[in-house]
């Protein structure tokens, strides 16, 4: 039987040999890096936010990026659209929930993207998966901006809780990363802390996951291969980076020469 390292070596191979479309409406700030993590592990981009495209490009692409980083109302809409185009061609829609919590306008448009959208994988740093969660709130749950303020521990049975009621895989990433549909879990224990300290690191795994998810049809594997592939590139690369300036660069280097030999070397990644 072919180990969690195996799969994840099988899924950079298969993202390589069929560089699979990935639609991606995401945001401003992490357009460029996205597209370029994407072509770097060997997938292909687009970034297309008009609605009059959506129907066409579910046709087109192996998965979708619906990310709400610089959110405007005048985006839901299409981002629904497209969502529910996606799953009617049985692609798979990866959905990053960027700052919810932080405000009630952007908490109550992602649940309603995660409600009406087709989503089948989520993810989001601790305290967005907490803000998703905690559905009884009538207030908007704290965060500090786009950072994380609560730790894995406190979120994962909420988590657990709301895969198991929304039908989503969940991946949550922090110091360490856990997947769950509510019933299996995976740990994904790759990563830098230097990670945290450039735009765009967290959205870059999003996209790289809607890249294995379109070449691996199980969503719990997809998106805790892709995170383990992408944490270990971060490693890499903080092994030879002397700032956030030269990680970023070194990043795209790493995902571009990550090798299946490298990931079964270096991956850590356990569960079922």
């Amino acid at each position: 039987m072919n180990t969690l390292k195996d799969r994840a070596a099988e899924n950079l191979i298969a993202v390589r040999r069929n560089a699979p479309l990935i639609h991606n409406i995401t945001n401003f700030v992490v357009m460029n890096v996205t597209a370029n993590a994407l072509l770097a592990i060997g997938a292909s981009p687009v970034m297309a936010h008009a609605p009059e495209e959506v129907m066409e490009l579910a046709q087109l692409a192996g998965a979708l990026v619906l990310n709400i980083g610089t959110l405007t109302r005048e985006w839901v809409p299409t981002m629904i659209m497209a969502g529910q185009a996606a799953a009617i061609q049985g692609k798979p829609v990866v959905f990053d929930p960027v700052g919810v919590g932080a405000t009630r306008f952007r908490t109550d448009t992602a649940r309603k993207i995660l409600k009406e959208a087709a989503v089948r994988i989520v993810r989001g740093n601790t305290s967005e998966v907490h803000a998703l969660s905690d559905v009884e709130s009538n207030s908007p749950p704290g965060t500090k901006g786009v950072d994380a303020v609560h730790s894995m521990e406190a979120v994962l049975d909420g988590a657990k809780g709301l895969a198991g009621r929304s039908g989503v895989t969940l991946a949550v990433t922090g110091p360490f990363d856990v997947v769950t549909d509510g019933h299996r879990q995976i740990r994904v224990a790759n990563g830098h802390p230097l990670m945290q300290r450039v735009t765009g690191t967290g959205c870059m795994a999003s996209a790289v996951i809607a890249a294995f998810a379109a070449v691996d049809s199980d969503p719990v594997i997809a998106a805790a291969t892709a995170l383990a592939v992408f944490g270990l590139a971060g490693e890499m690369a903080a092994a030879v980076a002397g700032g956030p300036g030269s990680f970023m660069v070194g990043l795209l280097d790493a995902l571009y020469g990550m090798t299946p030999e490298k990931v079964c070397e270096g991956a850590r990644i356990e569960g079922s």
